[in-house]
């Protein structure tokens, strides 16, 4: 996620921190650097340049020069410019979902065909049902594609929501309008609209949407917007921004698009704060909005606070407890074990997904190891550990030549493989049993050679 902005702004930010004078000279390299960074991330020239305006006049102001640490100063400077840029200074009542209504209160989501609308309706009743406790509506008003409407009764069940069936033939107001009604007589809370989406923008579906807008009176008007569209994204929140009374906008596939532009144009052109970020396919894959943290992530220096909520909402607490509690009283590290701390990194985003809350010197350190083939080689290692049997997993000492030609045939893997997983699994196995007798140091050195000490093709070099 926004890779190539990142990697600029660390530099910049690494080089400028160096600096004990700022000069004109060396501030306007900084700003050319800057300048250049936004334009190559597809972020809209006009808020460019009054980004890089508001940061030269701070930047030759008293607030840096006259600052005992001018590097520290300029880098606080270019922090809050990208937040105000992405709308961090606006009202925090503006930048939620204002549901304060008398329910049920009606969520309008519009945009372009492709831009993810269905999915990000499931996203979005998942996120209202399991954080704000929601009993959650999701109508689909697109007539045109009866596979918008299956797709959307599809992701309703998967997301535990309600789904309310669209009549053949109706018009979409009266569809709307009937699953309002629905709604207030099972007294559901929210009701999603899901609208029609075209491959461009026409008048006959900006019509259509304000007719559904007058109908329904909706508390929140999103847009939903395609991160890897860039320019075209912002044209077309800047057009529906111009016909719609839009609360905010819904940013889908931010960790598709490298660039970023979408993130930091969108909230500047149309006045509107961007209220989720989408990513990924998975129905999880919706967080709220947060422009503090993600100027922090462009600035390279992470997100840990999203790192950290990943892993509270993903951990399985109980079983990670009740690990514990068995090492600490002496019971041995299995394969089962082993294959449960693997399934936990899958469902805290794989390692793709942590490294990209790192801060960027962590980030890059790891950058030597391909997150791609690291996830293959955990569903490589999944693959293995499911084709054992519950004996085998429970004493790994039964695995010998013949097991391991079946479990490799099972897995569809080398025998090799086989056997760099039970070297893994010793190593994270002798780990363990340092953790049980209070030995940091021993840990950490044992911890060093697990991760330090592979060979290029993947094997463990023996001491």
């Amino acid at each position: 996620m926004l890779d190539q902005l990142t990697d600029r702004f660390a530099r910049i930010v690494k080089q400028v921190r160096g600096q004990a004078r700022l000069t004109e000279a060396n501030t306007q390299e900084m700003l050319r650097e800057v300048r250049l960074a936004l334009l190559e991330a597809d972020v809209a020239l006009p808020v460019v340049r009054g980004f890089v305006a508001r940061v030269r006049e701070r930047a030759l102001g008293q607030e840096v020069v006259g600052s005992l640490t001018p590097g520290q100063a300029l880098v606080g400077v270019v922090h809050r410019e990208l937040v105000r840029l992405m709308g961090g200074e606006l009202p925090q009542k503006q930048r939620e979902l204002d549901l304060a209504t008398q329910p049920p209160a009606v969520i309008l989501l519009a945009g372009l065909q492709g831009a993810g609308k269905t999915t990000t309706t499931g996203k979005l009743g998942r996120w209202l049902s399991a954080e704000r406790r929601k009993k959650v509506l999701a109508v689909s008003t697109d007539v045109y594609r009866p596979a918008a409407i299956a797709q959307l009764e599809s992701v309703c069940q998967q997301a535990g929501i309600e789904f309310f069936p669209t009549p053949e033939q109706a018009r979409p107001v009266d569809i709307a309008q009937a699953a309002l009604a629905h709604a207030r007589r099972h007294l559901l809370e929210v009701v999603l609209v899901d609208t029609a989406g075209r491959t461009a923008i026409d008048e006959p579906m900006m019509d259509e949407i304000a007719q559904l807008h007058a109908a329904l009176r909706p508390v929140e008007t999103l847009l939903v917007v395609d991160a890897m569209l860039g320019q075209d994204a912002v044209n077309t929140a800047s057009t529906f921004g111009a016909r719609l009374p839009l609360t905010g906008i819904i940013i889908t596939k931010l960790d598709g698009d490298a660039r970023g532009g979408v993130a930091l144009s969108v909230t500047e052109i149309t006045g509107k704060p961007i209220k989720f970020a989408g990513t990924g396919e998975k129905l999880t894959g919706l967080e709220p909005f947060d422009a503090e943290r993600m100027a922090g992530r462009v600035l390279g220096m992470g997100d840990i606070v999203a790192l950290v909520e990943e892993v509270k909402n993903s951990l399985d607490v109980g079983a990670a407890e009740k690990l514990a509690h068995r090492i600490q009283s002496g019971a041995r590290f299995d394969l089962n074990d082993f294959r449960e701390q693997i399934a936990q990194m899958r469902r805290m985003g794989g390692l793709g997904g942590m490294l990209d809350k790192l801060p960027a010197q962590f980030s890059r350190a790891a950058g030597k190891v391909d997150p791609r083939d690291a996830e293959r080689q955990v569903r490589r290692m999944e693959g293995i550990l499911n084709s054992m049997t519950p004996g085998e997993r429970g004493k790994p000492e039964l695995v010998k030549a013949s097991r391991k030609r079946r479990i490799a045939t099972g897995a569809g893997v080398p025998v090799q493989e086989v056997n760099r997983l039970l070297a893994q699994f010793d190593q994270m196995s002798a780990l363990m049993k340092t953790m049980r007798k209070g030995g940091l140091a021993k840990m950490m050195r044992a911890f060093g050679s697990m991760t330090g000490s592979a060979h290029p093709g993947g094997g463990v070099r023996r001491h």
